[in-house]
């Protein structure tokens, strides 16, 4: 059986002397694992495409439920990570995340579509590298089903919080005043609240178009990765610890 696939290459693993094996998320089929065959090889015309961090186009071939590269073509290899170790850590980061949080054979577009433009905005350099990563971490968190309540503060109701604060094990902002002794608030301002909430809310193509710098960068960037890390994933990525050894 033969079957046509557009897939974000999350994984690669070396098995035997030439071969890889592939954790794909593809546009049909949500995640999956392949095999290609022979792909390390110097002569392998499906070497490119089967990298890891790489957008393709594969033909696969299917026996007893195991999958196989047959052909394989690049759609896009976002080439400016592969420049810088720092952008490639953090896009390897990226793919940890999606990895850890897609389901098998459960095709989820909207995922796919927040990993490719993520990835194309880091590869191109369209906005810092902070600023993609908190984007992503936040809409991520969307797309799991934990979408933070960020409208008016979770206990007062006002709509502007004074000195507002991100609550983690609740997912909502409050006043300061207001999260007073209630587990470990994260510390945000009026101008990353906002940026939050237009990345929670804003279409797909429109969640890095929004201009933040200085405290209020810094605070959004730590509010997105806490909720993500320490929240709802319950685990650490090597992936982003080697992304802050690395970047300069």
């Amino acid at each position: 059986m033969f079957k046509t696939v557009n897939a974000l290459v999350l994984r690669e693993v070396r098995y035997k002397e030439a071969d890889r094996i592939l954790t794909l998320l593809t546009d049909t089929d949500g995640k999956i694992t392949v095999k290609a065959r022979g792909a390390l090889r110097k002569s392998s015309k499906t070497a490119a495409a089967t990298q890891q961090l790489t957008y393709s186009e594969m033909t696969l071939f299917g026996n007893l439920g195991r999958w196989t590269v047959n052909e394989a073509v690049v759609k896009e290899g976002f080439d400016g990570l592969r420049a810088d170790i720092g952008n490639f850590a953090l896009g390897c980061y990226f793919a940890e995340c999606v990895d850890a949080l897609s389901v098998e054979d459960q095709p989820d577009a909207p995922l796919m579509q927040l990993a490719l433009n993520c990835l194309y905005a880091l590869s191109r350099g369209m906005y810092t590298p902070e600023h993609i990563k908190a984007a992503f971490e936040l809409r991520l968190m969307c797309l799991a089903g934990y979408t933070p309540e960020l409208s008016r503060c979770a206990v007062c109701g006002e709509e502007e919080p004074a000195d507002p604060v991100l609550m983690l094990e609740r997912g909502c902002v409050c006043c300061r005043r207001c999260a007073a002794g209630a587990g470990q608030p994260v510390k945000l301002d009026a101008a990353s609240l906002n940026a939050m909430r237009h990345i929670c809310s804003a279409a797909p193509k429109q969640i890095l178009s929004f201009s933040l710098e200085g405290e209020g960068a810094k605070r959004l960037s730590a509010a997105a990765e806490e909720y993500l890390l320490l929240m709802h994933t319950e685990r650490r990525f090597p992936t982003l610890d080697y992304w802050k050894n690395v970047k300069i």
